[in-house]
């Protein structure tokens, strides 16, 4: 396949890019600074430009532009960066679709789990209704930009976890556990749904290639709550694992973004991939934690 992505650069892009490329796909690559090689396009979401030719002879888009919501402070301005970042670039891919002669086959659209709110008790599918929160307003508009490709585009909405690897989500607690000072964040028995970095960018790799369409979940099989995947990285690391940060402490500090990321309660099914065939490579997170710390 010709596969064209956006984000390239970034954590998820990266990997896939490799793997894609591993399996003899050709990768081309959306870029918002002057292109550098014949497989790189331009495209400024900002301004909703992006030439419709470009997907002449492209099979499938990858969807991957947005803000990232590991960063912190959530403050007003950074918030509809969230939005924005997100809704312009799922636009701009979307209307050059609509606008082109030949639109791909499929486009795999990230999204995210934070849908679904904060859900203690509950198994979620692809089927839960979403939740109330910033997060879940955010992902919902989101995904509504990713359904306005056209009706020959088969879409799926690739719902993320956690995405355990150097440089991913827990990227800030790194420095605090190695200096022993890792421990529960709030009760730690919070759900937390994870995926290694390997398995993220292999799922999107197989629904390339998949009949599924609309949301897909792609979270690690076994559950995981914080504390389980804090003590793994604690553990990996010989480091102790016993300082708590009390709930109130976090929100204190971190408002929306500890309410939403740190404390939120999810237990999240990737059944539906797996009953198309998909395996994961790590079953459990403390696998995905020693492959990420490796």
């Amino acid at each position: 396949m010709r596969v064209l992505i956006s984000g390239a650069s970034g954590l998820i892009g990266t990997e896939l890019s490799r793997q894609l490329e591993a399996a003899g796909h050709t990768v081309l690559r959306l870029v918002r600074r002057p292109t550098r090689s014949s497989s790189e396009f331009r495209w400024d979401p900002a301004t909703l430009s992006l030439d419709p030719t470009v997907l002449d002879d492209v099979d499938a888009v990858v969807n991957l532009s947005g803000a990232s919501i590991g960063r912190l402070p959530w403050t007003p301005s950074y918030k509809r960066e969230i939005v924005e970042s997100r809704v312009q670039a799922t636009r701009t891919l979307t209307d050059a679709m609509r606008r082109s002669s030949t639109p791909p086959a499929v486009l795999v659209n990230a999204s995210a789990v934070g849908i679904y709110g904060n859900r203690p008790g509950e198994e979620l599918t692809e089927d839960s209704l979403p939740g109330t929160d910033f997060l879940a307003a955010v992902v919902s508009t989101w995904e509504e930009e990713a359904n306005l490709a056209p009706a020959v585009t088969r879409v799926v909405l690739a719902r993320t976890g956690l995405v355990l690897a150097k440089g991913g989500a827990l990227k800030p607690l790194m420095p605090i556990v190695r200096l022993g000072l890792g421990g529960p964040l709030g009760r730690g028995t919070q759900n937390w749904p994870w995926v290694s970095l390997h398995d993220e960018a292999a799922a999107i790799v197989h629904l390339l290639g998949s009949e599924l369409s609309g949301p897909v979940n792609i979270t690690g099989p076994t559950p995981a709550t914080a504390n389980d995947i804090i003590r793994a990285v604690a553990t990996a690391l010989r480091r102790p694992f016993f300082v708590p940060v009390p709930e109130k402490v976090l929100t204190l500090a971190l408002q929306d973004a500890a309410r939403q990321l740190l404390l939120a309660d999810q237990r999240v099914s990737s059944a539906k991939l797996q009953a198309d065939g998909f395996r994961f490579t790590h079953q459990t997170a403390a696998e995905a934690v020693t492959w990420m710390l490796r």
